[in-house]
């Protein structure tokens, strides 16, 4: 059993549809960082993932937020973009903690900026670019994110 998985998605419907294959893949409460570079469709994703638990409406990126809360009828979704983060220790006056609990799932875009403060992610996730089409790489961390990888 691997703990990488690797696909290739086409354009940004692909993106969306493959967030929404994973918001359904995580039984458990999970914890994702999303790499790649500006515009690489973290945030689309993030919006098929919400989308794919119920949401309805818009999915917007929590840049100048840092974090954009979604309450569902099964789990709270938390949706960090720590792009602008000038301090990690922000997160710690922010409550950081109280957002990783079991019935949450947290998707943490730019995690380098919240080293030390951060829980372990149970899966990193990368978006690249290649040629036209996007390339995505899950690396499950945990035994969450294995079963969640071994569900997709």
């Amino acid at each position: 059993m691997s703990n990488i998985l690797k696909e290739k998605l086409e354009d940004a419907e692909q993106t969306v549809l493959f967030g929404q294959r994973l918001s359904k893949a995580c039984e458990l409460a999970t914890c994702i960082y999303l790499h790649g570079d500006l515009g690489a469709g973290k945030t689309t994703l993030t919006r098929g993932f919400i989308q794919g638990l119920g949401h309805v409406g818009n999915v917007k990126s929590p840049t100048y937020t840092l974090v954009e809360p979604y309450e569902l009828a099964d789990w709270q979704v938390y949706h960090f973009d720590l792009y602008r983060l000038s301090d990690p220790e922000e997160l710690e006056f922010m409550g950081i903690r109280d957002y990783f609990g079991e019935t949450s799932h947290s998707l943490v875009e730019w995690p380098e900026r919240g080293v030390g403060f951060l829980p372990n992610p149970d899966i990193d996730l990368t978006l690249a670019y290649v040629g036209e089409q996007r390339e995505i790489t899950l690396q499950a961390n945990t035994e969450n994110g294995l079963r969640v990888l071994n569900n997709l």
